[in-house]
């Protein structure tokens, strides 16, 4: 027998204004305690300071707030256009599987770097990750990031080495879908050993070799479209034999032959000539570049040990490279790498005895952790391109034993799943030294 039963269409009065379901000493304007269940339309502004023992089908009102734990609420959820639902500092809200939730014009997920992710994470979280700038979803298995607008998954390979002479081909694919490469247009610069970098929407050819002498262009394409390279301006020195990491903002470029120890970058939507971006130990040449959106890595694995191996950047901020060295592939030069937002490939390479490898490494770029096998190309080669998309790592032409022939071969893995590559169809021509492969959807750029 309830302590008060009033009755629908009547009117009460309480001399202590106050209504205890459940209770004889109500505290609150109502009190509900013990087990109950309800369906409850709040339309006034409502504190709800204890709100347990119970599953409410709907909470409808203005502004809700909720200050200590609470039970599960099921159902609906209906929040007032510009009013806001809040769960308090210390409080709890176990949110079962609700039938709606209607927001009016704003609603803010969790929000922290990648080392605030939670320890034990749950298929289906979402939320906005700061360091990588943008959404991202726990899967079951790892955080992936959300599709990143406007990228069509589009690779082009610029320049190379025919052998002889150097080229300005330009090709392109279409990279979640096989197929022979198709002609995008020609560089401004016939020049082989070039690196790449690129946004969603541009993409940049930097550097190279001309057959005689290194040459400091950049040329720019717009991805989305084919045609021919457009000067953008011009590195800090001519350099060939680079590597290039790029975010949706910014390419970085390292050493390079010519001695040099200088890292180059350059704002991807401004036309201009590189500035420093800072330093290296000692000379990096003729190693694979590969990117997450917050750090950029330029991978090599030299036998000597006074010469740098790898190293990774900062590339929203400038400074010297840092040394990183825990690759497992024992070749001498001439890797090609690619990658998605958390996880960097590194495939082939030129052990400068005749033996062109096909082992391919991958590690996860957040946690520096040792390189591991992830399985071979389909055929051993040095000095190819690659790119990727968020999905696949494609690799391109190259080198191959003994005699440094060329090949047009494009074959490619997908980035989550260890296994050998798969052929993917050809290039438009053979060629080796084409290092300088780029697309609208890789590591650098975030998305799923």
């Amino acid at each position: 027998m309830p302590a008060f039963r009033i009755g629908f269409g009547s009117d009460f009065s309480l001399v202590n204004q106050l209504v205890g379901v459940g209770t004889t000493a109500a505290d609150y304007k109502l009190e509900v305690t013990n087990v109950l269940k309800g369906d409850f339309n709040i339309t006034g502004v409502s504190t709800l300071t204890s709100y347990g023992g119970f599953t409410p089908q709907k909470q409808s009102g203005d502004d809700i707030t909720i200050t200590t734990s609470v039970a599960t609420i099921s159902e609906d959820i209906i929040v007032g256009l510009g009013k806001t639902f809040t769960v308090s500092v210390g409080s709890t809200a176990e949110v079962g599987t609700l039938e709606n939730v209607s927001i009016g014009t704003h609603f803010s997920v969790p929000n922290g770097g990648i080392a605030a992710r939670t320890e034990e994470p749950v298929e289906g979280m979402v939320r906005f990750n700061n360091d990588l700038n943008t959404l991202e979803f726990y899967n079951g298995v790892e955080w992936r990031q959300f599709t990143v607008t406007g990228a069509s998954g589009r690779g082009v390979f610029t320049g190379g080495d025919l052998t002889p002479p150097t080229t300005k081909i330009m090709d392109y694919i279409n990279i979640s879908s096989t197929g022979n490469a198709l002609s995008f247009g020609d560089l401004i610069t016939a020049a082989q050993s070039r690196s790449a970098g690129s946004s969603e929407i541009r993409g940049l050819s930097l550097g190279g070799y001309n057959g005689s002498a290194g040459i400091s262009d950049i040329d720019y394409i717009t991805i989305a479209s084919a045609g021919n390279g457009i000067d953008f301006g011009d590195l800090t020195a001519a350099r060939w034999s680079t590597a290039t990491a790029s975010s949706s903002t910014r390419s970085v470029t390292s050493g390079g032959s010519n001695s040099l120890t200088t890292i180059d970058y350059v704002q991807i939507s401004t036309l201009g000539n590189a500035l420093n971006f800072g330093t290296l130990a000692q000379n990096f040449t003729e190693g694979a570049g590969c990117q997450s959106p917050t750090r950029g890595f330029f991978l090599k694995h030299a036998n000597t040990p006074t010469t740098i191996r790898s190293v990774y950047i900062t590339i929203a901020s400038k400074g010297n490279g840092t040394s990183w060295d825990d690759l497992t592939i024992s070749s001498d030069q001439a890797h090609f790498g690619c990658s998605n937002a958390t996880r960097a490939l590194v495939a082939g390479g030129d052990k400068n005895d005749g033996l062109h490898l096909k082992y391919i490494d991958y590690f996860t770029m957040a946690t520096l952790a040792k390189a591991v096998y992830f399985g071979d190309l389909t055929v051993g080669r040095g000095y190819a391109g690659s790119t990727s998309s968020q999905i696949r790592g494609v690799f391109a032409g190259g080198a191959l034993a003994p005699a440094s022939a060329t090949t047009n071969i494009i074959d490619y893995v997908t980035i989550a799943s260890a296994g050998n590559a798969q052929d993917f169809g050809d290039l438009t021509a053979s060629r080796r030294q084409i290092q300088a492969g780029l697309s609208d959807s890789h590591g650098g750029l975030g998305g799923f």
